[in-house]
């Protein structure tokens, strides 16, 4: 194992000596910094946004605990980043509770409606698939949301405050605006032809055609007032009230412009979501999983969630190998090959209603010496990989391989509180920019969260565990991760990215633990993702440091991509001490920050 037993932080990171202003001042110039890694006590908060990192300090230094200021900065997260996240949308969340030693999880994906069949994705015209695209802008694709039901549910449970306490920073910011930056309008950019089809969404993003100016102030004083409404009269105005009845109205007559500047290839299809869905959703508490690593214990989220148990299978695999006596580039040889591995299984065995016995198996060391026993040091398997026969005592795979899944946007955050307390919390509207429908009048997004389903099967005569059904959740690769060393945080860290998630966090935990790296170098180190498919997805850089020597042993990479995931971090030292770490330049950058910087 190559980082201290002691869990002491590496002497080579400084203190990050910064304020973080509240995000009510953000307006007009005013932004909060951005910085992506900060040192020091009294708790710490990571997101990929400034604001929202200002605003989960804020309720930090007030008094607030972990439980508090996550589901504030999550809120304003819907504000400044609504096209990764929001109320239209679900998650998972994580929390280790100080006082008991516990982990804790939040399911709240979201679910289909009531009478959503096993073909939902399939043409009835000539019996093929949608294009994706074709699915995800329409209201097949919108799911009950469970984010708002999360955020009550940690604020009971857990939290100091109420939620409509919690919501009111986020609604300031909603209503006094924020600083455009590149990345905000680039998103915009990119979604602008299935924007530009609904008239609630254009208005609000493409002011006059066209996406805000960099530098110019994007308000948004529907959310805000939806916000105040949820504040004053609680969730039911969301779930049975008359946020719910509109969120219907949008998914059953989706607000079509009348002349869409840009033309749309594909009719935009009505859903069948109804107020018995909203008014019938119910959030779920599994138990997280849990695998051990070298003497770590390594929490993560359950099903519909594939995250915990693909990287707590990957890491096991790892564990069959003392990386400490190997190069490099064998440490990364075998981080890819159990990712396939993992991913092989994943894909074939878990879905929102796999039975437990299957889940323990898979994230068990017995397990991991069937699987690690295919990986070659000299020789990089030829991929797909089958999945494992789990009926199986050898290392005899199964006969039928399965789809490779590519990226798609989410959000993260991570926070830490004064008594010990961590949450890791993941949440999404999918696709970047969801299903591209506003509700109109209350200022957010739809998810696309129901095209997370297979369209048609993927695992040949064998059960598809991810195909759509009534009320099912659809499977996530959202990867809320709490690593504890003796009952006690040693590490957190999450990331979106859709599948590449998965990759992402397990590629941080090899580099912290693994390579030698600081946290915030592990969190900046080029990225590759393997997940199951014939090319390696990775980022440039990872291809000019590692590809010559990785592309010997027979891994080959596909056209490089920009960059993997956008991850956020708090690694927990002696004496209190805390570093919070957020991307550097990836999605534009992240914002961390402790309430008492100090070196």
């Amino acid at each position: 194992m190559r980082f201290p037993i002691a869990l002491a932080l590496t002497a080579t990171l400084t203190a990050t000596t910064v304020t973080l202003v509240p995000a009510a001042a953000s307006a007009h110039g005013g932004a909060p910094p951005q910085i992506p890694t900060a040192t020091g006590y009294g708790g710490a908060v990571a997101t990929v946004d400034p604001t929202a990192t200002a605003v989960g300090l804020d309720v930090l230094r007030h008094g607030g605990n972990a439980v508090d200021a996550a589901v504030a900065a999550a809120a304003t997260l819907g504000v400044t980043e609504p096209f990764s996240a929001g109320i239209g949308g679900g998650g998972f969340f994580v929390f280790y509770d100080a006082r008991h030693r516990r982990v804790h999880t939040i399911d709240g994906r979201e679910s289909g409606p009531a009478t959503m069949t096993e073909n939902i994705f399939v043409d009835p015209a000539d019996g093929l698939p949608y294009d994706f695209a074709e699915a995800r802008v329409s209201g097949l694709s919108v799911g009950t949301p469970g984010t708002l039901a999360t955020w009550q549910a940690a604020a009971d449970r857990w939290g100091t405050r109420s939620l409509g306490r919690l919501l009111q920073p986020a609604a300031r910011v909603a209503d006094r605006g924020f600083t455009v930056d590149a990345t905000f309008r680039q998103q915009i950019a990119d979604n602008a032809a299935p924007f530009a089809q609904f008239g609630s969404t254009r208005e609000l993003y493409l002011p006059g055609g066209a996406p805000p100016a960099v530098g110019s102030v994007q308000r948004n004083p529907d959310l805000a007032d939806t916000y105040r409404l949820i504040a004053r009269r609680g969730t039911d105005v969301f779930y049975r009230g008359p946020v719910a009845a509109d969120i219907v109205s949008t998914v059953q007559h989706p607000p079509v412009a009348a002349d869409p500047a840009v033309p749309w290839a594909y009719p935009i299809r009505p859903g069948d979501l109804r107020l018995s869905d909203l008014a019938d959703y119910r959030l779920r508490f599994p138990a997280p999983t849990r695998s051990d690593y070298r003497g770590l214990q390594v929490y993560g989220m359950s099903t519909p969630s594939s995250g915990g148990t693909a990287v707590g299978e990957a890491l096991n695999i790892l564990e069959q190998s003392d990386l400490s006596k190997v190069s490099d580039t064998q440490v990364l040889h075998r981080y890819l090959e159990a990712s396939a591995l993992s991913f092989a299984d994943r894909n074939r065995y878990v879905g929102a209603y796999t039975p437990q016995p299957v889940l323990d198996k898979l994230v068990s060391d017995r397990w991991a010496r069937q699987r690690a026993c295919q990986i070659d040091p000299a020789r990089a398997l030829t991929k797909p990989v089958p999945p494992g026969d789990i009926t199986a005592s050898g290392c005899t795979p199964a006969l039928v391989g399965g789809k490779v899944e590519d990226g798609q946007s989410t959000t993260n955050l991570t926070v830490a509180d004064r008594w010990g307390n961590v949450v890791e919390y993941t949440l999404t509207i999918e696709q970047t920019g969801g299903s591209a429908m506003v509700v109109p009048g209350r200022g957010f997004l739809l998810n696309n969260e129901l095209t997370d389903f297979n369209f048609t099967g993927t695992q040949g005569s064998a059960p598809d565990p991810n195909l759509p059904g009534p009320n099912k959740r659809p499977r996530s690769s959202m990867s809320p991760t709490i690593v504890l060393s003796g009952g006690k945080p040693f590490l957190a860290l999450g990331s979106p990215g859709g599948a590449t998630i998965i990759t992402t966090v397990l590629q941080v935990l090899v580099n912290r633990l693994e390579r030698d790296m600081t946290l915030p170098e592990a969190m900046a180190a080029p990225r590759a993702s393997q997940r199951n498919s014939a090319a390696v997805q990775a980022e440039p850089a990872f291809i000019a440091q590692y590809g010559d020597d990785l592309g010997k042993l027979g891994h080959t990479f596909g056209p490089p991509v920009a960059e993997l995931g956008a991850a956020t971090a708090i690694e927990f030292g002696r004496g209190g001490r805390l570093v919070a770490s957020a991307e550097p330049v990836r999605r534009g950058g992240g914002a961390a920050g402790v309430v008492h910087p100090r070196g």
